[in-house]
This record gives structure tokens, sequence and C-alpha cells, in this order.
């Protein structure tokens, strides 16, 4: 009976025929758009797709990119044990929208880069650039890791197949569908593994309807689980979910996600006019919003339906992210083909968003580190250099899998992992962006210091997780179950065991510490350290004589006109092409934007006959 509790049934053929079939498709569109491109083997279309593509792809390539497998797997999850305090996550994606489209994306479209730390080597100077080319990196191998072990951990669940297996499995599919394709290729092949993730959550809510007796009722049952208890107006900044560490913590957080991450970047420089680079924001605002909506809702189906028998503790599932796979196959398993929908749409957001981070580490490491060092490269070589490096950064990601595998609940990780290290990275540009007393020095000590800081206070959450007191996770029971049974699937190594136990052996003291700062709410990591990063950077600029022996171009600040919304597009463009005319300021030729001849001499002329 769906609900009490017990083993569940695995794939049937229909279910892999399905999963199979969705995966392939996806597969051909990219594999499509990289025959069609093959005469267009520059190092530009391989990482921008020639700077030529358009709204609304790209905006769902955005939300596809962030939301992958994590959403899928871990959104409802929290929902299930949390409550629906995430949904207030909706004021912080429309809180980043703007300041991405109105802040960030006018100066970096401007500027014509490929890679996003051009603009520290612009700003400050090469070493930092380099600085955080590398930060970036480390964190998006760390990220990547988890994003292939959530799908892997899902399918173990539900067709028990090895989970290592299925991890260098999803690699391997990931590293030749990079290689062969390109930035072009991996917007398209999004879009339809959007519309995939949203059928999957689709299916599990309306199957969820029908047999609670409708939507009605299973609102009902979580608000009288107190699932619907979202607005906690308390300021206490240890308490992981409130509507202040949402709404601020979160914007900032999403933030640096979007703003600087060269995965998004790579994404809205690669449209051909300012006005679609700024709309694929606004439009993945709204993508953001139904998705995050739908994922919720499912894990407060879940809990309608587990309200007096939960999985986790009855032993029926070993982790919290094996929540949902476990309900789709409990009451799913009757329909022929839609587990393994479910699976391929936790699939299809992996798939997306390691190709999307294979082809953004490969784009800063060939624009950071070989192009300046080797300048006469022929398109050949570079486009023998990407693929080389694609399979290379495929294998490091595989590996960073075994590592995500110890870092608990993945939505919670993942997030923790962009406010640790994209946090100080955020204020080094604030300060960059908006003040021109800053110097290298002071951006170099800064960075350093909030880096620092917000490491100690992550890596200290891992080792002493809060206690329950912060986390306030919301009660379950198993008194409905009909029976207790152990877990079937093997989802921890002996070698993660082992680390588990020695974790456990050197740290079951729990010093004072871990009770304050340790039990900082991860959401607040981005914060911290683009706080103390600006704080700190200024007052060791001024210490060592600010910028005054530099002259800093206007191009590389945030200018008043870059503020102003759709409406006042035409007229920043007239300004931008003035300034351009007037200081010689290299604004980017490979832009298209700026390098078509009869779109400069008519905005030329325009401005003439004002």
């Amino acid at each position: 009976m769906v609900g009490t509790g017990g083993r569940v049934a695995t794939f049937a053929v229909w279910d892999y025929v399905v999963f199979a079939g969705i995966i392939l498709v996806a597969a051909g569109i990219g594999l499509f758009q990289a025959i069609r491109g093959r005469k267009e083997t520059s190092s530009e279309e391989f990482l921008l797709g020639g700077r030529q593509m358009t709204a609304v792809p790209v905006a769902m390539s955005l939300t596809a990119s962030f939301m992958s497998g994590i959403t899928v797997i871990g959104t409802p999850a929290e929902a299930y044990r949390f409550g629906s305090a995430f949904w207030l996550f909706g004021f912080a994606y429309a809180i980043m929208s703007a300041i991405t489209a109105e802040i960030f994306v006018p100066l970096f479209y401007r500027l014509g880069i490929t890679s996003a730390y051009e603009y520290l080597e612009m700003r400050f100077s090469r070493p930092i650039r380099v600085i955080g080319t590398s930060m970036y990196i480390v964190q998006t191998a760390l990220y990547t890791g988890l994003v292939i072990y959530a799908p892997a951990l899902a399918l173990n669940q539900i067709t028990g197949l090895n989970l290592w297996g299925v991890l260098i499995a999803t690699g391997a599919v990931c590293i030749i569908y990079c290689t062969l394709g390109g930035l072009k290729a991996v917007i398209w092949t999004d879009v339809l593994q959007m519309v995939v993730m949203l059928a999957g959550f689709v299916a599990v809510i309306a199957r969820g309807a029908v047999l609670q007796g409708g939507l009605t009722k299973i609102w009902e049952d979580a608000g009288e689980g107190g699932r619907l208890e979202a607005f906690d107006f308390d300021p206490n900044p240890l308490k992981r979910h409130t509507f202040w560490s949402i709404v601020v913590g979160g914007s900032i957080m999403w933030v640096s996600i979007y703003s600087i991450n060269q995965s998004q970047v790579q994404r809205y420089i690669s449209c051909k006019t300012l006005g679609h680079a700024k709309m694929s924001l606004y439009v993945n605002m709204v993508g953001l919003w139904v998705t995050v909506s739908l994922a919720v809702f499912s894990g407060l189906t879940m809990y309608s339906i587990y309200k007096n028998c939960d999985p986790l503790s009855n032993g029926d599932v070993g982790t919290p992210d094996q929540l949902l796979p476990y309900l789709v196959m409990d009451i799913l398993a009757d329909y022929p083909g839609i587990p393994g929908l479910f699976v391929a749409a936790a699939y299809s957001g992996t798939l997306s968003t390691v190709s999307s981070s294979i082809n953004a580490l490969v784009a800063v490491t060939v624009e950071d580190f070989i192009l300046p060092a080797c300048k006469n490269l022929t398109e050949k070589q570079l486009s023998w250099i990407n693929m080389g490096l694609s399979v290379v950064f495929g294998a490091l990601c595989i590996g960073m899998a075994g590592v995500a595998s110890l870092m608990g609940s993945v939505l919670q990780a993942a997030l923790s992992i962009f406010g640790m290290i994209s946090g100080p990275l955020l204020g080094l540009y604030l300060l960059g962006m908006f003040f021109r007393t800053p110097n290298s020095i002071g951006g170099l000590v800064g960075m350093i210091i909030g880096l620092v800081l917000t490491l100690w206070v992550g890596i200290g959450g891992q080792i002493y997780p809060p206690t329950a007191e912060n986390t306030n996770p919301l009660p379950l029971t198993t008194a409905g179950c009909n029976n207790t049974i152990g877990q079937n699937y093997a989802t921890v190594t002996p070698w993660t065991s082992l680390i588990f136990a020695f974790i456990y052996f050197h740290f079951s003291y729990r010093p004072p510490i871990a009770d304050s700062w340790y039990a900082l709410s991860y959401v607040y990591f981005s914060l911290l350290g683009a706080l103390t990063t600006m704080v700190s950077g200024m007052i060791v600029s001024m210490i060592t004589g600010g910028c005054k022996q530099e002259k800093l171009s206007s191009e590389l600040f945030v200018r008043k006109s870059d503020l102003f919304c759709f409406s006042w597009c035409s007229k920043s463009k007239e300004l931008d092409i003035t300034e351009k005319c007037s200081t010689g300021f290299q604004m980017g030729a490979d832009n298209p934007a700026f390098k078509e001849d009869d779109m400069m001499s008519k905005d030329v002329e325009k401005i003439t006959k004002l």
C-alpha cells in the first residue's frame, strides 16, 4: 500500500526505454548543433556560440544549469523535512536578476570579455585574475561532482545499479557530449532538459493529487504538519532558514552565482545584443520561480503521502536525497515509463550542468592561462586544446563526485560551496566596479581575508553540523508503517565509511564554537565573504595609497546609464559608442554589438544630428 513503508518496485523495461530515449534525444540535439556548426571551428564559436544567441534559449539554459539534478533531488526533500521556507528564495531570485541584468551585464557586455575574470586583470592585476580563475576552477569542480553524484544516487535507489558505476558512466557521457559540442550545443540541449525536469515534477504532483484526493488535501496536510509556516522573521543569523537569511543572504548568494560565475556569464555574453542579454536574465527569473514552486510542492505532496510513515526513519532509504526517488517508485511504478521520465529529469539536469561547467572550465583555462602564455596558437590548435581540456575536466569532475558523497544533503552542500568561494570573489568585483580607491594590494588582501573566514566557518559547519535548534526539522513519524526494513542499496562505499568513522572518532567532542561561529546559516556565507572582502580591501588600499598612481578608464566602472531598464537601452548604446570614439579604449571588438560597421555608422549619424 502506498505510503506505509517497505520495499518498492524497481525499474521495468518501459522505464529503461523512456529513460534511454530521452537521453538519446538530448544528446542528439547537442550532436546536431555540433555537426551543423562543424565548419565554424573557431574557439569563439566553441566557447560562446559565435555571440549570436537569443534571449529565450539562453534563459532556459541559465535556469537548467543551476537547478539541474540538485533541485530535482534536493528541493523536494528540503520541503518534506523543513517546510516551504525554500519558496522565499523567489524574492532572492528577483533581486538577483535585477542586480545582475542592470549592473553586471552592461559592464561585461561593454568590455567584450570571454572569461569573467578578464575584468580582474583590467581593474586590478594579472595575479588577481589568476587567483580568481583558480578559485572558480576549484569551486566548479566540487559543485559538478555534487551534480554527478545526485542523479547517480537516484538511479541507485530506483534501479539498484551500482552507485559508482553510474557515477563513472555519467561522467563519461558528459565528456563525449561536451567534447563534440560547444556552448551552442549545450544551450539548445538545455531547452529540452528543462522541459523534462518540469515534466518530472508535474507527474509526481498529479499522481499524488489523485491518491490524496486533490491538491487541496495536500495543502491541508502540509498546513497541519507545520510545512506552510514559511515566514519566520527571527533575525538570529544562526537559524538555518528565516525570512531575513533567505531574502538578504540568499540574494547575495544568488548574485554571486549568476553575476560572476563563468558558467552563467558565458551564456548571457553569448547573446547577440545587450537587450537579449538582459532579457535572458528576467525570463530566467520566471523559470526559477516555476521550477522552485514545482519542486517545493512535490515535497509537500511527499509529506501528504508519508505523513504517517517516514521512509527515512523507517529505514526504507538511507539518505534524505533518496526520498523523492523512493516516492516515484512507490506511487508511479504502475505506470510504465513514468519512473523512467523522472530519472531522465534528474539525469538530463546533470548532463546539462556538467557539460556547461566543463565548457566554462575550458573557457577560463584557455583565456586566462593558455592564450596569455601562447599567443601564436592557430584555430586548429585551439580546437584540439578545447577538446583535450574537456576530457581532463570531465575526469576531474568524476573524481570530485567521491568528495561530494561526504557532504550530506546535496542541496545545502551545493549552495555552501558557492557561498564559501563566490562570496569573497563577489566582494572583489563590487570593490572594483563601484570604487576608484581600491588597488591590487587591497583587493588581494581583502579577498584572502574573506576567503579564509568563509572557509573557516563553512568547513567547521561540515565537521560540526548545526543542532536541531538552529535547523528546525519538522516532526515525522513511523506510526503508520506496516513494517521496518533495512536499507537495500549500498550508497556509501567502504572507504567513505572509514572516513566517516575517522571524523567521528576525532571530532566527537563538540567545542563551544560549534554552536556559535560554526552554526552560522550557510545562506550567509556569501554575504560574510563579500562584506569582509570589501571592508578589509578598502582599508588596506587606503593604507597603501589607493589607485592614485594609476589612471583607470571609466569603462571599468558601473555607470548611471547601466542602471536604467530596457526603455533606455538605445540611449545607453549611443553613449557607449560616443565614449568609444573619444577615448579609444578597447571595448571588445569581437562582440557583434560593436563590430557591425553599418550599425556603428547609423548610431554615430544619430549622435551627430543631435
